[in-house]
């Protein structure tokens, strides 16, 4: 007993602490590529972005006032701990933008700047997803309502605002290019992130192999959310027959479901394997 709960604080603590260096690797990029050349990756940054030229409100704090509402609407909607680290990821985030933002800018070139910018950023936001934190924003409004409506994307969710957010922009300080520029931005933290959590695809498939089958696939369809199949199967060495799980999962979920198997069934074997396409509820939608 005393082993398992050394184990969960050692987690917790490397979970906040990964929560930090995400936020700070993400706060890097902005501030110090996207921000002083009036770029952004959509979401909440994007409208501080806006504010700052606008008003001359400091990027941080404008990060956490718009955060505020969405953690006060989502604190009963989501998970204690996803919570309580994403309040750790924004107020980080906010903090580190306004330091870093005292810095000089490395560079004044927009194309330089969107390149680098949106690899720094992807990096920070792929150990982010690899904690199951988040810095609030976009994604922490696809998460809210993808619990309202579980068939949702939330990928396309968090597309469609930074699609309108970068458009404001455009609008808002009156250049064609920072959208353009932008748009390059948002493509390689994208490709960043899928390289850096699960190489080029988007979509992983997880078999299961456990004596605990039940209480595993429980805690993956009512916690995590992802559906689970149970295929028939035998152990041809022990001659036994046994339950294999299926489950299409998401870059954020692989993580999440490894951690609850294991934590379930020390003794567990999971193969994860690239799926080219997952067409169904959750996933893409069905052409018709």
């Amino acid at each position: 007993m005393q082993i398992d709960t050394k184990n969960k604080i050692k987690r917790w603590i490397r979970d906040i602490l990964g929560t930090m260096l995400g936020a700070f690797v993400m706060a890097f990029g902005i501030s110090l590529f996207l921000l002083p050349n009036q770029l952004s990756t959509g979401g909440v940054s994007g409208i501080a972005t806006i504010i700052y030229y606008l008003f001359n409100v400091p990027m941080g704090t404008t990060i956490l006032l718009i955060n505020s509402p969405l953690f006060l609407f989502s604190a009963f909607k989501v998970g204690k701990q996803f919570f309580i680290k994403s309040l750790v990821g924004t107020i980080s985030l906010s903090v580190f933008v306004d330091l870093l933002d005292q810095i000089e800018p490395l560079t004044n070139d927009k194309f330089l700047a969107c390149i680098y910018g949106g690899i720094i950023i992807g990096m920070g936001t792929a150990i982010l997803f690899k904690v199951s934190s988040s810095t609030g924003g976009s994604d922490l409004v696809s998460y809210i309502a993808k619990k309202y409506r579980p068939s949702m994307e939330q990928g396309n969710i968090v597309i469609m605002i930074d699609a309108v957010i970068v458009g404001l922009n455009m609008i808002f300080l009156k250049q064609i290019e920072i959208g353009l520029y932008s748009a390059i931005a948002i493509y390689l933290m994208g490709k960043v992130i899928d390289i850096l959590f699960e190489g080029i695809y988007f979509t992983k498939l997880l078999f299961i192999i456990s004596d605990k089958n039940e209480e595993i696939s429980k805690v993956i369809e009512e916690k995590i959310q992802r559906g689970v199949t149970g295929l028939y199967g035998k152990g041809m060495f022990m001659n036994k027959d046994r339950i294999i799980l299926m489950c299409a999962a998401t870059r954020r979920d692989i993580s999440r479901i490894k951690r609850a198997a294991r934590k379930i069934d020390p003794q567990s074997f999971i193969v994860i394997t690239n799926s080219r396409e997952v067409v169904g509820l959750g996933f893409k939608k069905i052409d018709t």
